[in-house]
């Protein structure tokens, strides 16, 4: 089971960027304590806190809070999404 589908790049989560948090649109059985370790393993980074939620479109959102030790901005940067 792929847990991350794609990063999510809107106005919102950009703005969400400067609170160290990432938008992820993920599988809609993933678990938080799934998410949390593929976020930690995938891209070396501490993850603080994560909120989900379920779009009207039946999609699976993770709102992901880093580490103050750690860059969202980056992460992405790595990506090559921002």
């Amino acid at each position: 089971m792929s847990i991350i589908k794609c990063f999510l790049v809107t106005e919102k989560s950009t703005a969400e960027l400067e609170k160290n948090i990432l938008t992820v649109i993920v599988n809609i059985r993933a678990k938080k304590p799934e998410i949390k370790k593929e976020i930690e393993k995938r891209f070396n980074v501490k993850v603080e806190r994560i909120n989900t939620l379920v779009t009207p479109k039946g999609e699976k959102k993770a709102y992901i809070k880093l580490s103050p030790e750690y860059s969202a901005e980056e992460v992405l940067s790595r990506l090559g999404v921002f």
